[in-house]
C-alpha cells in the first residue's frame, strides 16, 4: 500500500523542498498537516471569484460566496455522518468548540457538588476550560486513569463516572500516544448516568472513519487545519436538542433574528452561534480538504498509517536506549509515535533530527498533567500522514540512530 503514499504526496507542493540541505520529511502533522494543491486552489479561486460577505447580500458574489459556504457546511455534515446542517457549528478550532461547550452548556447545566470527568490524557484544550467551569460552579473534576501501554482504563472510567457526572470530556485520539479510545463504550457508561460526552475529535476526524450518530455522542468537536484544510477553521458538531437549549457565547451580526432597543432575539441553528463575518475561506477550503480526504478514502488513509506504525515500530524497538510511550500494538494507534532517547533532551533530539530534514514536534505537546502522569518533563514526537512513505520512517530511524552517535560520541 506504500505507493499510495508516494501518489498522495505529489499532491503537497511544500513537501517538494529541502531544509538544511537535505530532503524535506514531515514528520509533525498532528500540530498542523499540510495542504494539497487541491485545498489551496479552492480558497485561492474563491478569493479570485466568488469573494463577498454571505448571507445578507442579494447580488452575485454574494450569493455565490453564501452557496460555497453553505456547501461547505453540508459536506462537513455527511463527512462525518450527522443528522443535519443545523447541527453543525463552524468555529476557529477544535479549542473554541470545546470552550463554547464549557462555556453554554456548561455554565447552565453544572451546578456545585456535580462532577466532570475527563483523562490523563487529554490536550489542555479539553482540560482548561473544564478547569475553569469547575472552580466557577464549584463542580469536582476527576480524571480517568491509563492502562501501563497508554490505553484508557475502562475499569477506572467506571469508577469516575458516577450519578453526579453531568459531563465526560474525553479525547478520541490521543494528540501524544496515539491512542485511539473506545468512545461508543464510553459514551454509553455517560448516558446510563445522566451525563453528556463531549468528544475531542482533533486528532481522529484527519485519520479514521468517525459517525456521530452511531457514536451517539453529544458534542464533537475537530480542526481544519490537522485534516488538510486551512487554519482558522475548526466544527463544533452538537446534538439539535442541545443546541437549542444552548444560548449563544459570542453577539453580534449574523446569528441574530430580530434587535429591540433593551432585548435581542436568536436566529435559528446554526447561524444563532456564528457571530460576525465567519471565516468563508477556510471553510471553504474545508470543503475542499474533506473532497479530497472523500476521494482518497478516509478507511484507506487509516489503513495505510497503521502499515506505517507496523513498519516503523519494531525499527525503533531496536535503538537501545529509546524508550516509547503509548501502544506498540500498530492496530491500537493512528500515525503517533512519541518516544524519548536516553541522556538525550527531547529539543536537542528535535533539533539534531532538522539538521537531518526530519521534522517531529519536542516538547509537553499541550498535555502536561499527561507528561507528569508518565513522569517526564516532554517528549519527541513523530506523526505520519497519507503523505507520508515508510522512505521517510527509514529516514527518521536513520537521523535518531545518527544523532545518539553524535550526542554519545561527537561524531556522525
Amino acid at each position: 500500500m506504500n505507493q499510495h503514499g508516494e501518489a498522495w504526496k505529489k499532491d503537497f507542493p511544500i513537501l517538494d523542498q529541502q531544509v538544511n540541505d537535505e530532503p524535506l520529511v514531515y514528520l509533525d502533522s498532528a500540530a498542523t498537516s499540510q495542504k494539497p494543491t487541491q485545498v489551496l486552489q479552492a480558497v485561492e479561486t474563491y478569493y479570485q471569484t466568488a469573494n463577498a460577505n454571505v448571507h445578507r447580500g442579494v447580488h452575485t458574489l454574494a450569493e455565490r460566496a453564501t452557496a460555497q459556504y453553505e456547501a461547505a457546511r453540508e459536506k462537513v455534515q455527511q463527512f462525518i455522518h450527522a443528522k443535519e446542517t443545523a447541527e453543525i457549528l463552524f468555529t476557529r478550532g477544535t479549542t473554541t468548540s470545546l470552550n463554547w461547550v464549557a462555556k453554554s452548556y456548561g455554565e447552565a447545566n453544572v451546578n456545585e457538588s456535580d462532577e466532570i470527568v475527563i483523562s490523563y490524557m487529554e490536550h489542555h484544550s479539553n482540560i482548561v476550560p473544564w478547569q475553569q467551569l469547575a472552580k466557577k460552579t464549584k463542580a469536582s473534576l476527576k480524571y480517568i486513569e491509563l492502562t501501563a501501554d497508554g490505553q484508557l482504563d475502562l475499569d477506572s472510567a467506571a469508577k469516575q463516572i458516577t450519578a453526579r457526572t453531568k459531563i465526560v470530556a474525553l479525547t478520541h485520539v490521543s494528540n501524544v500516544l496515539g491512542s485511539i479510545n473506545p468512545i461508543a463504550e464510553l459514551t454509553r457508561m455517560a448516558h446510563a448516568v445522566g451525563a453528556v460526552i463531549v468528544v475531542d475529535g482533533a486528532q481522529a476526524v484527519p485519520h479514521m472513519a468517525v459517525d456521530v450518530q452511531q457514536l451517539d455522542v453529544d458534542f464533537y468537536a475537530f480542526s481544519g487545519h490537522k485534516m488538510l484544510g486551512p487554519t482558522g477553521i475548526g466544527v463544533l458538531y452538537g446534538k439539535r436538542t442541545l443546541l437549542e437549549q444552548m444560548e449563544p457565547v459570542e453577539y453580534g451580526g449574523e446569528m441574530i433574528d430580530f434587535v429591540h432597543e433593551q432585548d435581542s432575539t436568536w436566529t435559528e441553528l446554526p447561524w444563532k452561534f456564528e457571530a460576525g463575518t465567519p471565516n468563508i475561506a477556510g471553510a471553504i477550503g474545508l470543503g475542499a480538504a474533506i473532497d479530497y480526504l472523500t476521494k482518497a478514502g478516509v478507511e484507506n488513509i487509516h489503513a495505510y498509517e497503521q502499515e506505517l506504525a507496523a513498519y516503523l515500530l519494531p525499527k525503533l524497538q531496536n535503538i537501545s536506549g529509546l524508550t516509547l510511550y503509548g501502544p506498540i500494538d500498530a492496530a491500537e494507534l493512528t500515525g503517533v509515535v512519541t518516544f524519548n532517547l536516553e541522556g538525550v533532551h527531547p529539543h536537542d533530539l528535535a533539533t539534531a533530527l532538522d539538521m537531518q530534514g526530519v521534522a517531529v514536534r519536542a516538547g509537553h505537546h499541550c498535555a502536561q498533567p499527561l507528561m507528569q502522569y508518565l513522569q517526564v518533563s516532554s517528549t519527541v514526537r513523530a506523526s505520519f500522514y497519507l503523505y507520508n512513505t515508510k522512505a521517510d520512517a527509514d529516514c527518521l530511524v536513520e537521523a535518531l540512530i545518527a544523532a545518539k552517535e553524535f550526542f554519545n560520541h561527537g561524531t556522525i
